[in-house]
């Protein structure tokens, strides 16, 4: 194998200036990313990233040729509004970065599932871009059964609600109509609530352009979460794992503890089907759907599936609830390896700078 260094690229996550100062390779959790990127001759450094320090981390990115960025969209009363418009100044000088801001834009944030929801993931999903729309369409649909809503752009459940009717409401009430909510955030616990009083609290979710997709609660969420990891186009593993959130506690009890997540390699057979779908038909659509070429897709991603109704055969179906790629983290041991492979081309076929 040739020893000529193929690039020098920055791992960047989220921290504080101390942490930047003592960072290394070896002290941080993507250090088999730090591993498997120098076995294919690509030198990767660490880059801790914080708002007041957006100048320092910029100039740092400038003296590299890529980035990969491990930044969720909310941490801590922290977003990426600062962050997402310094790696476009640096994507626009040259730096390759992974996932880009625009990418985000288009498949990592929730409106995915409405934009997407004639591929064979999709539900009946629909969205409220203004917070009128919402007070005026979503109880027609309540009337149907339990609902889940979502803010645009979030993770580790922020902004995301399961709503139903109380027992004996109607929502001819309107407003007053009592609705039993249950945020997805871990020790959240079920309330009633107003309908209206539930509407003025998802108001700060349209701030920005944002909106609020709205699907069906689905009712096999007891059987857990697929978490399909993806390196560009191509499963690169599974995880598993039985969620508790939006599954409420039994009454006088603390909110329930998700359970461990199950890592799986790729060719898992539970999950074969699953992997056929996702590379043969489903991302391939999405990527026309959402106009991305190979080239601009995230090195690393998942989607996160949960088990539908059962077809008229009796195997499983998916419904597709969410796509990170802001900050995916564990993920499977195969997939170390295939994300330094995926580095490499995009490196090589990078403009010098």
């Amino acid at each position: 194998m040739s020893t000529d260094k193929i690039g020098t690229i920055g791992l960047l996550w989220r921290g504080n200036r101390d942490a930047r100062a003592k960072a290394t390779v070896q002290n941080n959790r993507l250090l088999p990313v730090f591993e498997a990127l120098a076995a294919v001759n690509v030198y990767a450094e660490p880059v801790v990233y914080s708002d007041e320090l957006v100048e320092e981390v910029r100039d740092q990115l400038l003296q590299l040729d890529g980035v990969l960025v491990w930044v969720d969209p909310i941490s801590d009363g922290h977003d990426r509004s600062r962050l997402d418009p310094m790696l476009r100044r640096v994507a626009a000088k040259g730096v390759w970065v992974s996932a880009h801001p625009d990418v985000i834009l288009k498949m990592g944030v929730k409106e995915v599932l409405f934009r997407t929801r004639q591929l064979g993931w999709g539900t009946d999903t629909q969205i409220y871009r203004t917070l009128e729309e919402l007070k005026e369409q979503f109880p027609l649909r309540l009337a149907s059964g339990p609902r889940v809503l979502k803010q645009n752009r979030g993770n580790g459940g922020i902004g995301t609600w399961k709503v139903e009717l109380s027992a004996g409401a109607s929502v001819a009430a309107g407003a007053d109509t009592i609705v039993r909510v249950l945020h997805a955030r871990r020790g959240s616990v079920e309330e009633d609530l107003r309908l209206g009083d539930l509407v003025n609290r998802c108001e700060q979710y349209f701030a920005g352009h944002g909106c609020i997709i709205d699907q069906p609660f689905q009712p096999r969420l007891g059987n857990g979460m697929i978490r399909c990891y993806m390196v560009c186009d191509e499963v690169a593993g599974f995880g598993h794992q039985l969620i508790k959130a939006l599954m409420p506690s039994p009454p006088g009890t603390e909110p329930e503890q998700p359970g461990p997540r199950m890592m799986y390699g790729a060719s898992e057979p539970a999950f074969q089907a699953l992997r056929r779908k996702m590379e043969s038909e489903w991302a391939p659509s999405m990527m026309r759907m959402l106009d991305i070429d190979r080239a601009s897709l995230p090195v690393i991603w998942d989607a996160d599936f949960l088990y539908g109704p059962k077809t008229e055969s009796g195997e499983d179906s998916y419904v597709l609830c969410e796509i990170n790629v802001s900050a995916v983290f564990p993920f499977p041991d195969q997939a170390v390896t295939k994300i330094a492979q995926a580095v490499v081309p995009r490196l090589l076929s990078a403009t010098p700078r």
